[in-house]
């Protein structure tokens, strides 16, 4: 099977694109408005940039009629934005705070959410979610599509702060990921949860090198 996107009719009754770059991690993104509503939202497209400093992204289309989505205009002005770790237990949240809602609408009372403080940015994080990052907007990279939906916000920024529920943490000082259970997005409407884990070293890495790949602090 082959076809060139753009250019020839798609073979497959399903395109195969979103499929094929999977597991997605999910950027489940809590922001807030100049007005003050607070919006919750989540994204396939999120992503860690580096690690010093730490950074972060996410991709945003627009809507399909043109608009822009309320996470990138809130994060553009107000400076900020948090994400959330979505996990099996909140995939329904996560599922429900994806709806296309009136920009006035709450998007943590929708999903049933309890809210809780940031240290520096102005919205607001998921209680029940297991980790956050409050991350500091850096700039927005804005990318051209073939349709008004097809045009999407690239937007970076700065994790400022890392919270993490201690319940989450393993004694040797690392995350329970089987605990957590993050879901990610497989494409179609498939998702995936983490439940299985397995370590593989690099062979011959020096001792500075698997620090770094480990994450040692």
């Amino acid at each position: 099977m082959h076809y060139a996107p753009g250019r020839e009719k798609c073979p497959l009754p399903f395109s195969p694109f979103k499929s094929c770059t999977v597991p997605r991690p999910i950027g489940w993104l809590s922001t807030i408005s100049t007005d003050g509503i607070d919006n919750l939202a989540p994204y396939s497209q999120w992503q860690n940039l580096t690690f010093d400093p730490p950074m972060v992204m996410f991709a945003a289309n627009q809507l399909s009629d043109g608009r822009r989505k309320d996470t990138v205009v809130n994060a553009e002005k107000t400076g900020w934005f948090v994400w959330n770790m979505a996990t099996y237990a909140l995939k329904d949240a996560v599922n429900i705070s994806a709806m296309e809602l009136p920009s006035g609408e709450d998007e943590f009372d929708k999903a049933g959410v309890t809210k809780a403080a940031s240290i520096e940015a102005p919205c607001s994080r998921v209680a029940e979610s297991p980790a956050h990052f409050e991350c500091r907007y850096i700039a927005t990279h804005r990318l051209p599509g073939n349709s008004p939906a097809g045009w999407v916000d690239v937007v970076y920024g700065r994790v400022e702060h890392i919270h993490v529920n201690d319940s989450f943490i393993t004694p040797q000082g690392k995350l329970d990921i089987p605990k957590i259970q993050p879901i990610a997005r497989m494409g179609y409407y498939d998702y995936t949860v983490v439940k299985d884990v397995f370590e593989m070293r690099i062979p011959n890495a020096s001792g500075s090198a698997e620090d770094g790949l480990e994450g040692k602090a």
